[in-house]
């Protein structure tokens, strides 16, 4: 589901208008942004848990050249876990 596709069944079940609705559904999408900039998670209960997590420097292989060393720097990359509710929606 891309993310006009996600507006426009919003819209369709809350018969908000589809303009209102990618604006409400912009407005979500910076606020877990800024949130998780910020050091902070966002859980919503059921679905899950926005966070970041700190992923340490490390020695990788170049791809191209297997041969080759290089070093990947020390990094915040996002992370998602699954609340209960969602996990059995799944299955």
């Amino acid at each position: 589901m891309t993310k006009d596709e996600l507006i426009d069944a919003v819209a369709a079940k809350t018969d908000i208008s589809k303009k209102d609705t990618e604006r409400v559904i912009n407005a979500v999408l910076e606020s877990v942004t800024k949130t998780l900039v910020d050091g902070g998670k966002v859980a919503l209960t059921g679905f899950g848990t926005f966070s970041v997590n700190r992923r340490e420097a490390r020695t990788g292989v170049n791809p191209q050249h297997p041969e080759q060393k290089i070093q990947i720097p020390a990094m915040n990359v996002p992370k998602f876990k699954a609340g209960k509710s969602l996990k059995d929606a799944v299955r």
